[in-house]
């Protein structure tokens, strides 16, 4: 224990710690927006990794000295490699909460290296539990007075994340990434990263999902409206940190819009810029010849760095007696207190709106860029004519009971897919046995039994990629994008069968079905609700040329599958002309039984 105490203090007297920088990605703008620092020890030391290096500072009771140098080291590189994004620095809350921390250290640091406290986010990071939430709150409070923003690491894993969350309304929340590693295929992390976005939205605070791996996992988490991610996917932890990120990683836009969604771009105006060093004298004179010039953007290189607003700017200029003669030679970047928002022109509106919600900004307009490069200026009252204007028309053609898009936008889905050569496969969902239910036991619980599917449906499919529609009556499609469509029917299956048993009455459970009568009047026993897929798998949809023919296969086999009792698919495959093989179908059979529901 001795020689690790004295390889701790060695490194903390040497300041023997080496900073790695990991980028945080704007989603909207595809682009960096800050980097995480995370702190490593001498590469040839049993304390290189940071677990190892904090867990011996903790046990020797050492962390409020270790954060300090590791604070110091920090801010020194992030300012001798002259980093313009914003730094995240991890801060234990136990270390805040201790009698001998000393405030203003950070600000001393940040003085001393010329950083402004406003590009420096404190990430409290949490390994143990905090209950002072008091003391907390003065200093966290103390940290956001000297211009610091905050965030909180981690959250589903640490001890009080939630109760902290609500106490301190940080401006970032940070997801676990146990919660962002296979979300793809677990409907309870899913489910559990909404809502934190949900919350996060309503409270105008930022969601930064952690420890993003793969494409699909990034697919979901852009696709659930989160604007901020990082991860492997994007980059590893380096001394020397990545200036760009790879465009081609923000594939989730190369898909076909869904349901013909407008993007940015719709909404671009171009606006004659200037350059940022452009006179204000020459800028007054612009609005002056051009009555209606409302907004400049200050171009630069192609890359924007600000947005002119005709009414403050004038109003400000001329609330001085001497305005004019004091700021006429000075540039007109002087003038700019903030970097305006950037969108990629292929961003969703949906999502423009929620980026503008939760990062609590209240800019008339924002820059649209394409890789980055200056295109036109968006405004927020485009932005609403949008949105209203989208919203209408999925209203026009939603399904009433279930909200979910009807035959046309999913027809229009069809063919976008097969013009972009896109492989997917095709379900055709229908109930078996619901017009007899409706007869016993009433149309409206006949409609709960329509919606249990269409729920069933959204939380079965990767919302990142796949549609759902409700065409009409019990009839309901699903489009898939991923490959493992086939286990997600099973599992659509399964768990629809789970959930027909409460809404039948205890005497028709016990016989597995009802009695009602048939057409011909006659009383007759018909087996509990189930469900029917009809499939095309995406070897067949391939070799359709319009969305009939994909409904066409659907349907037939669809009616393959009601033949089959219970919960039941069948995939039907489509035969060359010029083949003389016929592949056998693929079918399962799961027939429902009606267990007493506790």
């Amino acid at each position: 224990m001795s020689i690790l105490y004295n390889e701790l203090t060695k490194i903390i007297k040497g300041k023997q710690l080496t900073p790695h920088f990991q980028p945080i990605v704007s989603l909207s703008q595809k682009k960096i927006m800050g980097y995480e620092a995370l702190i490593r020890g001498p590469s040839d030391s049993p304390l290189h990794s940071p677990f190892n290096l904090f867990d011996a500072a903790e046990r020797f009771d050492l962390c409020a000295k270790l954060e300090y140098i590791s604070r110091e080291v920090t801010i020194k590189s992030y300012a001798s490699l002259n980093i313009k994004e914003k730094l995240f620095i991890n801060v234990s809350p136990s270390v805040l909460l201790q009698p001998d921390f000393k405030k203003g250290e950070t600000l001393k640091l940040l003085d001393q290296f010329g950083i402004d406290p406003r590009f420096v986010v404190i990430e409290l990071t949490e390994h143990q539990p905090t209950d002072d939430f008091e003391l907390m709150c003065e200093a966290v409070t103390h940290y956001r007075k000297m211009g610091f923003e905050i965030a909180i690491d981690d959250l589903g894993a640490g001890y009080s994340g939630l109760r902290l969350w609500s106490e301190l309304l940080p401006e970032y929340v940070k997801i676990d990434m146990h919660f962002i590693q296979g979300i793809h295929n677990d409907p309870i992390k899913f489910n559990f990263v909404r809502s934190i976005q949900k919350i996060a939205s309503s409270l105008n605070c930022n969601v930064i999902a952690e420890g993003i791996e793969t494409e699909d996992e990034f697919k979901v988490v852009e696709q659930l409206g989160i604007t901020h991610a990082q991860g492997y996917y994007f980059a590893r932890p380096t001394a020397i940190p990545l200036e760009k990120i790879d465009k081609s990683l923000f594939i989730a836009h190369n898909k076909p819009d869904q349901f013909n969604a407008r993007k940015a771009a719709h909404i671009a105006k171009f606006i004659t810029p200037v350059s940022s060093e452009t006179a204000i004298s020459e800028v007054i004179r612009l609005f002056h010849l051009n009555s209606d010039l409302t907004i400049l953007p200050l171009v630069d290189n192609n890359v924007a760095s600000g947005i002119i607003f005709r009414e403050n700017f004038l109003s400000k200029l001329f609330s001085n007696r001497y305005g004019i003669e004091l700021y006429g030679k000075k540039p007109i970047s002087s003038f700019i207190d903030k970097t305006p928002l950037s969108i990629d022109q292929n961003t969703p509106i949906e999502i423009i709106s929620k980026e503008l919600t939760s990062t609590m900004r209240n800019d008339q307009a924002f820059i649209i860029t394409n890789d980055g490069e200056y295109t036109g200026i968006g405004t927020i009252l485009n932005l609403l004519e949008e949105i209203t204007r989208q919203q209408i028309h999925n209203a026009k053609h939603a399904n009433p009971l279930t909200l979910l898009p009807g035959s046309v936008p999913i027809n229009d889905q069809i063919n976008q897919l097969l013009a972009a050569k896109i492989p997917f496969s095709f379900g055709y969902f229908d109930l078996d046995n619901l017009k007899h239910f409706n007869d016993v036991y009433g149309y409206s619980a006949g409609d709960d039994i329509i919606k249990v599917v269409a729920n069933t449906l959204t939380q079965h499919i990767h919302a990142g990629s796949d549609w759902v529609g409700h065409i009409g009556g019990d009839d309901f499609i699903v489009i898939f994008l991923g490959n493992d469509w086939l286990r997600r029917c099973e599992n659509i299956l399964k768990a629809f069968e789970k959930s027909v048993p409460t809404y039948y009455k205890d005497e028709d459970i016990k016989i597995a079905g009802i009695h009602s009568e048939n057409r011909a009047e006659e009383s007759c026993f018909f087996p509990a609700i189930s469900l029917s897929i009809g499939l095309v798998d995406p070897g067949s949809t391939s070799q359709c040329q319009s969305h009939v023919d994909i409904v066409d296969l659907a349907s037939e086999a669809k009616k393959q599958a009601k033949k089959i009792e219970g919960n039941s698919f069948f995939i039907k495959h489509r035969i060359p002309t010029n083949s003389q093989n016929n592949p056998q179908p693929f079918t399962h059979r799961s027939v429902t039984k009606l267990h007493a529901v506790n």
